[in-house]
């Protein structure tokens, strides 16, 4: 006996509880493959989105102590880091070009590379970084490069950076 003459012998009321469990397994089915998985997805989402909020928060009350750690101190006037403001002011003055690598040195300090500078423009800029910004030399090596052309590293400290 298959499942249509099965279905073909029950009462017209035993037929009628059939139509209606399968309906029933039918919103069910729909229920769990359709409605279901877009509840918990949307629940996970409004999770995470929670949880990146959190972060967010957490990361920009850190930012003060990692740049700080990091040795991006901020320097005088518009309250530029002294990356930025080494940066911005060796372009300025005509170094752009020369200024080859910056990395953080200790909380508040920077040690720069210059290739082929030109000499009086370097010790005018870095007169200008003093004056104006605060900027002292902690120490400097230079050495020819060619004629009136010099090679320096310099490590850079802003003495009202707070560390």
């Amino acid at each position: 006996m298959n499942v249509r003459e099965w279905f073909d012998n029950l009462s017209e009321r035993e037929r009628n509880l059939v139509y209606a469990a399968g309906a029933l397994v039918g919103v069910a089915l729909v229920y769990l493959v359709l409605v279901l998985p877009f509840q918990t997805s949307g629940k996970k989402m409004a999770a995470r989105v929670a949880q990146k909020t959190a972060d967010l928060a957490w990361m920009q009350a850190s930012a003060p102590q990692a740049m700080a750690a990091a040795g991006v101190a901020q320097a005088g006037g518009g309250g530029d880091s002294l990356v930025v403001l080494v940066d911005r002011t060796a372009r300025e003055a005509g170094l752009g070009t020369s200024l080859r690598d910056q990395s953080p040195d200790g909380n508040n300090g920077l040690r720069l590379r210059i290739e082929g500078a030109s000499f009086d423009t370097l010790i005018t800029w870095l007169a200008n970084l003093q004056q104006r910004y605060g900027v002292s030399i902690e120490s400097a090596t230079v050495g020819a490069a060619a004629p009136g052309l010099v090679n320096a590293t310099l490590s850079l400290k802003h003495a009202g950076a707070a560390g």
